[in-house]
């Protein structure tokens, strides 16, 4: 068994009883000083006799507030409540220390709810985009994330990703012992659902470029296979990748979604293969012949190529190397330990666990100019995910001496940091893609 599977299950004991369903809590660890103040005014809810299941003006504030770019102020200091653009006076607001103002109403249509939005900017006192949506009941705290998209897009010119969702692993225990639970949840760690419950470790899931599908490595069939990797279709189906007894593992999906980099150890040999998911068919990438070691593949955004880590220098690092084969080529320098990239979306970055001596630490490698930086302080940092917007990368850590999830800016100026409120650990985070609409 590798020495990165090794980390993972010793990492796996320390883990204990967490609530299936609870609701990972958000804190800001590290803001931006430059916050934009904005004031989000609640909805209007025009529905009679009917409780708001939903207060959208929570979801799209708290959205914003956690983005570390703007700061949402307290609402009771708003002088008026306005819900539609007529009634907002720009001067008012002004006087509040107020940038932009966030205003909206709710009306009921039979069984569909139409939902208003207006973003105003007051200090030039005009409205800069307005919107309507019809959704269901279910809908709207999902609605309230993509409004908070809307604004975050408007205001900062870049792609919100609060309507995407995480995927990670709990573990809690039982009379029987240890529980694993590949969980997903919003964004912000609310509607968690159980995807897949084992009496065995869960590692490395991987998201389908499309969002419907988790790839994951799973030891529940220790000891005969130590492990292997399946697909889970997020309706409930799955699928086991290969039935044999090799050692498969480090799931990674082409951008298009038609094939699966894997792990697999043979007979000695452990090397990066791409297997066809429609034929099955399987092509061996990397030629290790047992001299080194070789994980954890990631394919670059254009799909032309796969970032992996290898020994072949005698310590861990990042190496590239073409989808069609060839000699790979090692890409990290700084440092003498660095392994499980990740990429931006747009290709500029690679992500990476950074070994200084001292701890484990993320870093990002601007791959046009070789620029390095460090971004956690945190010292046993694992598995980090960029979001699909590129802001933010989402990494495991431990905190206080619980797992937990933290996010750090791209540029390292905003942290947050997520846990369970019953006090579990929480690993192995993985951020999805764009959902569409």
């Amino acid at each position: 068994m590798d020495i990165l599977i090794k980390r993972g299950l010793a990492a796996l004991t320390l883990w204990f009883s967490v609530n299936a369903h609870a609701i990972l809590q958000i804190e800001i660890t590290q803001g931006i000083e430059s916050a934009a103040p904005i004031a989000v005014v609640p909805f209007a809810w025009n529905v009679p006799n009917v409780p708001q299941p939903v207060k959208l003006d929570e979801v799209i504030g708290n959205d914003l507030r956690l983005s570390g770019y703007f700061n949402p102020m307290s609402q009771k200091d708003f002088l008026s409540w306005p819900t539609q653009g007529s009634q907002v006076r720009c001067q008012d607001w002004r006087m509040l220390g107020a940038e932009n103002v966030v205003i909206g109403r709710v009306s009921p249509i039979g069984q569909i709810f139409e939902v208003s939005y207006e973003l105003h900017d007051v200090l030039r006192c005009q409205r800069i985009d307005g919107l309507s949506y019809r959704v269901r009941a279910a809908e709207l705290r999902r609605l309230g994330h993509q409004i908070a998209d809307q604004v975050f897009k408007m205001l900062t010119g870049i792609r919100g990703a609060f309507a995407t969702r995480i995927a990670y692993v709990v573990a809690k225990k039982d009379v029987k012992g240890p529980v694993y639970e590949l969980q997903i949840a919003d964004w912000d760690g609310h509607n968690p659902t159980t995807i897949l419950t084992s009496r065995q470790s869960i590692i490395s899931p991987a998201w389908s470029p499309d969002g419907t599908k988790l790839a994951y490595a799973s030891f529940e069939h220790l000891p005969r296979v130590p492990v292997t990797v399946y697909i889970q279709d997020l309706e409930g189906t799955r699928e086991r990748l290969f039935s044999t007894n090799d050692q498969v593992s480090a799931p990674a999906w082409s951008p298009d979604g038609t094939q699966l980099a894997v792990v697999i150890s043979r007979k000695g040999e452990r090397d990066i293969h791409i297997v066809d998911l429609r034929t099955k068919a399987v092509r061996r990438l990397t030629r290790s012949l047992g001299t080194s070691f070789t994980t954890e593949p990631i394919w670059a955004p254009d799909g032309r190529s796969i970032v992996y880590t290898d020994d072949l220098g005698g310590r861990p690092q990042l190496y590239r190397i073409d989808v069609r084969g060839g000699r790979p080529q090692r890409i990290s320098f700084e440092g003498t330990y660095n392994t499980r990239a990740t990429f931006s979306p747009d290709g500029k970055l690679l992500g990476m666990v950074h070994g200084d001596g001292a701890g484990y630490h993320i870093a990002v490698l601007e791959l046009a100019t070789g620029a390095f930086r460090v971004l956690s302080k945190t010292s046993l940092d694992e598995s980090p995910s960029f979001a699909p917007n590129g802001s933010m990368i989402l990494f495991a850590t431990r905190d206080r001496g619980r797992g937990v999830l933290t996010a750090v800016s791209a540029d390292g100026r905003m942290r947050q940091s997520f846990s369970l409120a019953e006090g579990g650990d929480v690993r192995e985070p993985a951020w999805g893609p764009f959902l569409t609409p």
